[in-house]
């Protein structure tokens, strides 16, 4: 199985599996007899990880007024091909979802309800759940987090590869009363520094 897509620059990109040079061999012979193909060397594409429970970590905005509290895990060995087949969408019926997360993967049916979002590009394998409780305008910068946890779910803190089969979870959060002082700007690079650190503390791997 091949996926194709086309880069900024306008080139081209094949990816696959196995068997690269036989696709562009026939692709040349078959399909584009006459024409000249330039083709790059083959590029490994790798995925970061991590492999325990992380430590509970925490970011401090660049205003020092508010404090992100996260844990990184591994996903249970199997959810992250459901994720990639469709069988786990964030488009699922959250009632639906979080039981068949509970029964399939021990999860927690609360945290299971309380999923924000799945990454990169909001359908990775990847997952993002508030375990929080009872923390004020926390709705507030849920979209400021969202945008953090894609950014560095796309870009790994390794290699800056994508990442895979990590659940993050927020455990804690703490806001400045005025909503000026808890913006994108403050929340964005904070919460990507925060899910970072809990990737580094939770032994990665590639």
């Amino acid at each position: 199985m091949f996926q194709t897509t086309i880069g900024e620059s306008g080139e081209h990109i094949i990816a696959g599996e196995l068997d690269l040079e036989i696709c562009l061999k026939d692709i040349c012979e078959t399909y584009c007899d006459g024409i000249e193909l330039k083709t790059s060397d083959l590029i490994v594409s790798y995925r970061e990880t991590i492999t325990e429970l992380s430590h509970v970590c925490h970011s401090k905005s660049p205003n020092k007024h508010n404090r992100l509290y996260v844990t990184a895990e591994p996903l249970k060995s199997g959810l992250a091909e459901d994720i990639d087949n469709g069988n786990v969408t964030e488009k699922d019926d959250v009632r639906i979802r979080a039981r068949y997360l509970a029964e399939t993967y021990e999860w927690d049916v609360n945290d299971a309800r309380k999923i924000w979002c799945f990454g990169p590009e909001n359908t990775g394998p990847n997952i993002l759940t508030d375990m929080s409780r009872g923390v004020e305008c926390l709705n507030e910068i849920k979209d400021s987090v969202v945008v953090a946890f894609n950014w560095a779910t796309k870009e790994g803190v390794m290699c800056e590869e994508n990442v895979r089969g990590v659940r993050f979870n927020i455990h804690d959060v703490t806001l400045h009363s005025d909503a000026i002082h808890r913006g994108g700007g403050q929340i964005i690079p904070t919460a990507r520094r925060v899910f970072y650190a809990a990737m580094l503390t939770a032994k990665p791997a590639l």
